[in-house]
């Protein structure tokens, strides 16, 4: 919030320093965290407007260009699952069988490697979408990125200039599980037992639930406040369980795997001894 106001507020900044009076985000982390839920608190929070871009629906890179001088100032340009809309996957881990050109990104109707590359969105014109030439006209916008998986982007799109600043959204934390317990029940922390609460605290870290299946438990059971916080309990329990079980088992399985290549890697250590023996025997024979 306070990064938002600062940049609201910084025209004077931008207009001294001759920077683009813009500003970009990166909401990264699993599926219902509260990424989408984010961008309409900062709308709301700044009075911005909201533009949605559709990547897989732009067809080239005029199009884009098209579409970013149609947005107006005070405005949030938001781009979601930016690693699912089109291919601006990490270059560098590209596989090479790969017959597309890695800069070509295929947008809607494209069809990369085909005869017809006419309909096709370039890494290098999303890039000065956000942080060239483009991105000069006009002034006081935001760019939201939202990704579940950060490792997939480009390292040209994550740098500075392009997204600033990068928010993870983590799972439930015990804070946000309180007011999320204020929202939908109306319970205040003084509320509930401190044994639950205790309980609660314990298991919410290790549960790893997003605040989405969370709110979906409260929200079935909005009507009956008591009957909701123990499901959730009991949910947030069954899931930890598992979680603590799924932990030992990748881990078991670690540990086997590290065990056999080491056992692979570690020559015969009775094969070291055999090989001086077996020079001395031949050195005897060799005497008589």
């Amino acid at each position: 919030m306070d990064d938002l106001e600062d940049f609201a507020n910084g025209q004077s900044f931008y207009q001294k320093t001759g920077r683009a009076w813009k500003r970009g985000y990166l909401l990264y982390g699993p599926p219902g965290t509260g990424k989408s839920s984010m961008i309409a608190a900062m709308a709301n929070y700044l009075s911005y407007d909201i533009y949605d871009l559709e990547l897989t629906e732009v067809h080239n890179n005029s199009e884009l260009r098209t579409l970013l001088m149609k947005t107006s100032s005070k405005s949030i340009i938001v781009i979601e699952d930016i690693d699912c809309s089109v291919n601006l996957t990490n270059r560098k881990k590209n596989n090479k069988r790969n017959y597309c050109d890695p800069e070509v990104r295929c947008g809607s109707g494209s069809a990369c490697g085909g005869e017809d590359g006419g309909n096709s969105i370039t890494l290098s014109g999303l890039l000065n979408f956000t942080d060239g030439l483009w991105s000069c006209c006009g002034s006081e916008r935001i760019f939201v990125f939202t990704t579940n998986h950060i490792e997939k982007l480009d390292p040209a799109l994550l740098r500075s200039g392009r997204m600033d600043m990068h928010i993870y959204m983590s799972y439930c934390s015990y804070p946000a599980l309180k007011i999320l317990l204020k929202n939908y029940l109306g319970y205040e922390e003084s509320d509930l037992d401190y044994h639950v609460l205790k309980e609660l605290s314990d298991v919410v870290d290790k549960a790893e639930m997003t605040p989405a299946d969370i709110s979906e438990v409260l929200i079935k059971n909005r009507n009956y406040k008591q009957k909701a916080v123990t499901e959730l309990l009991e949910v947030m329990k069954t899931r930890a369980d598992r979680n603590f079980k799924c932990g030992s088992l990748r881990d078991k399985i670690s540990d086997e795997e590290e065990q056999e290549k080491r056992a692979l890697e570690t020559p015969n250590e009775g094969s070291e001894f055999e090989e001086p023996c077996k020079e001395g025997e031949n050195k005897e024979k060799m005497k008589s």
